[in-house]
């Protein structure tokens, strides 16, 4: 009887833990096994709840088991970010504008109702004017299941909580210049028991890892690259777990275990924003914007030491690279040995993995902007626009629209997604898409 019940607790623990979405993306650079979530709803069917959000963050929900936790930023005047046409048109002035006070905060709700189970207050502080698109609480928080750790670059504040929000320590890694006042926006990494933060910035650009139990700091590495908002993704090559991060110019992979520098790929000329993407052997990242020329890159698994692009972003150590290419804000994703890219003017680009030939282009109706991540299981690629649709393309060499999904919000922040439940977080509203 005994042995029975000890595997019914394992079993419960298992599925639980299986429900659980700890960081970014899902710390699987957006590729599920499996979707179990609906693939269909709108405003009026398959939303289960919908919650106003405290003040405003373009941060992921992360979930464990029952329970959601979010970071945000309450500002004193009540503004919220903007889309992407309204910040642009606000380009010219909003340096000048006068700096709010803003209060930042860490919350956790329930799963099944979106109630609020506790909040507590970071900090307060005037900070710097950011981009009127962005927030001063991008960056996504993590947690190992046990406790959660926060990270809010404009005050410098890491924080490790448990789940019932008592504050088990606290490290300040400093505040910092971004390019241009754009802000920050690179998530926090979690693995074996350390957190990572990548904090590429215009002043001291650095990584670091820290005890996700105590605080210690572990390694740390101070870089010369400049501000860059890409988040640290962990990739398992099959014989080890790397840590890749994207700077400016520079792609550097790192021994999670002890900050040993594996490679470092130069020559990538930008900033990223866009974080990396899996595939079979394979790691692709890129960039695209104003004065880029929008590289796409496809590194193998083992590749070791320095290595430098040429003009044309070509090297024989590489896989393969494609020029004007590059994925913008939105993380791209692999779905059945095919890279999902979506680009300026409701665009998708679909390569083969392998091979890095383009399988096709093509407009998707409708598609507005997007800026949060791809997520996708080998028959199904996800796409939330900035307006709140979400486009469900079906996996394969043909383009296929399966299913257009809506709901009336502005959306940057990269849903989470929890067994059988949606988590979209709107400027407005967190909504969890559920049957």
């Amino acid at each position: 009887m005994r042995s029975v019940l000890l595997l019914c607790l394992s079993l419960v623990t298992s599925l639980a833990t299986a429900a659980d979405w700890q960081q970014f993306r899902g710390g699987t650079a957006g590729k599920l096994g499996k979707v179990k979530h609906t693939l269909e709803w709108n405003t009026e069917s398959n939303v289960a709840w919908a919650v106003p959000m405290k003040g405003s963050g373009w941060s992921s929900p992360v979930v464990v088991e029952d329970r959601i936790f979010l970071t945000a930023a309450v500002p004193e005047d009540g503004s919220r970010p903007k889309g992407m046409m309204a910040g642009v048109s606000s380009m010219r002035t909003y340096r000048s504008a006068t700096p709010v006070k803003q209060t930042f905060v860490v919350s956790c709700l329930n799963l099944t109702d979106g109630q609020e189970l506790w909040s507590r207050v970071v900090g307060q502080l005037v900070p710097p004017v950011v981009h009127p698109s962005n927030t001063y609480a991008t960056e996504s928080p993590a947690t190992d299941g046990e406790r959660v750790l926060t990270f809010f670059a404009t005050t410098g504040s890491l924080i490790a909580w448990d789940l019932d929000g008592t504050e088990l320590w606290r490290k300040n890694v400093g505040t910092y210049k971004s390019g241009n006042g754009f802000g920050t926006g690179s998530s926090l990494t979690m693995t074996e028991g350390k957190v990572f933060v990548q904090h590429d910035n215009d002043e001291s650009s650095f990584v670091v890892a820290f005890d996700s139990k105590t605080g210690e700091q572990v390694w740390r590495d101070d870089r010369s690259t400049r501000t860059s908002w890409s988040t640290p993704l962990l990739w398992d090559t099959g014989k080890m777990s790397e840590l890749v991060t994207c700077g400016s110019g520079v792609v550097t992979s790192y021994d999670p275990a002890d900050g040993r520098i594996l490679w470092k790929l130069s020559g990538m000329k930008s900033s990223f924003s866009a974080s990396p993407a899996i595939g079979a052997d394979q790691i692709y990242f890129g960039m695209s914007g104003p004065g880029s020329a929008g590289p796409l890159v496809a590194v193998p698994a083992g590749l070791r030491g320095e290595v430098e692009l040429n003009d044309e972003f070509e090297c024989d150590q590489i896989a393969w690279s494609m020029t004007k290419s590059g994925p913008g804000m939105a993380s791209p994703v692999v779905s059945s040995g095919l890279l999902y890219i979506p680009g300026s003017g409701g665009i998708l680009n679909c390569y083969d993995e392998v091979t890095g030939e383009r399988v096709y282009r093509t407009r998707v109706p409708q598609m507005a902007t997007v800026a949060a991540s791809l997520w996708a299981d080998d028959e199904h690629v996800f796409i939330l626009d900035e307006n709140g649709t979400t486009h469900v393309i079906q996996s394969g060499p043909k383009f296929k629209v399966l299913a257009t999904n809506s709901v009336d919000d502005l959306f940057w922040s990269t849903p989470a997604i929890a067994g059988e439940i949606l988590l979209l977080r709107g400027v407005e509203k967190l909504y969890c898409i559920r049957d």
